[in-house]
């Protein structure tokens, strides 16, 4: 485990680069707008948090990994490693293709009224679609996200920033867009949970039967 790996997980974790303990890091910065890091040290100290309030969350981040993050790992036990890769590999593979499932087979399918089809691992892998519509040698793409709150959808639209190029490689190609269905368990059943994405790919569907007329 590289001391830089558990630096930034206990960073992240105890929210010590959140804003409320660092200041708002990137506005300051274009601020001072700096021609070298010794201007931008000066600007942070003068302007943002003293050198001794950063020394401080060091000291306290120290803490929490010594103390906190230590004892969690020497309570891991073999069993529960071996738990863990079960689970991992079956159950939440499982899970995740019970989701994919009765989200798009069991909802989009009905309600859209055309063949949604599972994408090949090419596809998968370039333009980071998980399943395809055709419509008249056109295609549209699908992404499912299982998600259980929201703190998971603002991770997902951050992952959406980042393969925004591949989608529009995507488009590019093959003429329709990519649409991103989150998917939510509620009770036994899977919803999906943003709704408003149904009437977007009707939108998308009607657009390319009417465009290839």
């Amino acid at each position: 485990m590289s001391k830089e790996w558990i630096l930034n997980h206990a960073m992240n974790r105890f929210q010590f680069n959140y804003k409320r303990n660092v200041g708002a890091v990137s506005e300051e910065i274009r601020k001072c707008s700096p021609l070298s890091v010794k201007d931008w040290e000066y600007y942070y100290f003068k302007n943002v948090k003293p050198k001794e309030h950063l020394e401080d969350l060091g000291r306290r981040l120290f803490i929490k990994i010594t103390e906190v993050i230590d004892s969690e790992i020497e309570s891991i036990t073999e069993k529960d490693c071996i738990d863990y890769v079960l689970n991992l590999v079956i159950n939440r593979t499982y899970d995740g293709y019970q989701t994919e499932i009765r989200t798009i087979y069991g909802v989009l399918q009905q309600v859209l009224g055309v063949p949604i089809v599972a994408a090949s691992d090419e596809w998968d892998r370039k333009y980071n679609v998980d399943f395809f519509i055709e419509i008249n040698n056109n295609f549209i793409g699908l992404q499912i996200k299982p998600v259980n709150n929201t703190a998971q959808i603002s991770q997902i639209y951050k992952e959406r920033e980042i393969q925004h190029q591949t989608h529009k490689d995507f488009f590019k190609k093959f003429g329709g867009r990519v649409f991103y269905i989150f998917s939510q368990k509620v009770s036994d059943k899977k919803v999906i949970q943003n709704k408003e994405v149904i009437d977007e790919i009707k939108s998308e569907i009607l657009r390319l039967r009417n465009t290839s007329k």
